[in-house]
């Protein structure tokens, strides 16, 4: 039978989520603890793969085992033994065939810039102190929704078979000190989100234009596009599925 693990983390301390060679991995971690909860090998699937540094405050991840597990008992055996900036929020069974990665209909991000130096998030934003004019990068922002080829902002050498994503939120918000960047797509490119950021924040910053973006997305080149911003500042925050994998009511 299948089981989707719900789960969050704080990014910092690992290379990613993908288990690596020489390198600690969120996958890898919480693999080890099923293992040793559960007392047999257990390989999880993720949703998707986000980068060094990178956080999340969902996630889901789907692994195969003969028995029905207490999830309740197994949830609590798992974050006692996990370290603590992994949580696993949930453990429920859905159908056999349920993907935590193809069946994923959209994800969701958010980009925290801290527009004011804060000792207390230096490590949950990034720290921006130029003037950002924030109406032209959401006037930009506007123009990246749809479906479109977006090569422009994925790292070089990116094993996919199309660079087509479908864009349906990408605005800016001010939160107290911070502005938000939030962005939904049914799919995101390798350091697609940060590479948008950092071309906004040219935007924002007076360097390129909102028409520019236009150009850089059918230039296709990632040399066109904004730099990447820092990894800290980036969040999964929601992973979304069609109703139809679970087996009881969610």
């Amino acid at each position: 039978m299948r089981y989707f693990l719900e789960l969050s983390y704080f990014g910092k301390q690992y290379h990613g989520w993908q288990t690596q060679p020489n390198a600690i991995s969120v996958q890898e971690t919480v693999e080890q603890a099923l293992k040793t909860i559960l007392r047999q090998p257990i390989a999880i699937v993720g949703a998707g793969r986000t980068d060094a540094g990178v956080h999340a405050s969902q996630i889901f991840a789907h692994f195969d085992i003969e028995n029905s597990l207490n999830e309740e008992e197994t949830v609590y055996k798992l974050n006692a033994f996990l370290p603590k900036d992994i949580v696993i929020e949930a453990l429920f069974k859905v159908k056999d065939d349920a993907h935590a990665r193809f069946h994923a209909t959209s994800r969701s991000y958010v980009y925290r810039l801290s527009t004011k130096k804060n000792s207390f998030n230096v490590n949950y934003a990034y720290c921006f102190k130029p003037d950002l004019n924030v109406s032209e990068m959401n006037k930009a922002a506007e123009l990246l929704l749809g479906t479109k080829d977006f090569e422009c902002f994925s790292k070089s050498n990116s094993d996919v078979h199309t660079y087509n994503c479908t864009i349906t939120e990408a605005k800016w918000v001010e939160v107290d000190n911070e502005l938000h960047f939030k962005i939904t797509a049914d799919r995101f490119l390798r350091n697609m989100v940060r590479a948008i950021v950092g071309t906004l924040i040219n935007v924002g910053i007076g360097k390129s234009s909102v028409n520019d973006v236009l150009t850089i997305i059918e230039s296709k080149n990632r040399s066109e596009a904004g730099y990447s911003v820092p990894a800290h500042g980036l969040y999964l925050t929601q992973v979304t599925y069609p109703e139809d994998i679970y087996l009881n009511e969610r």
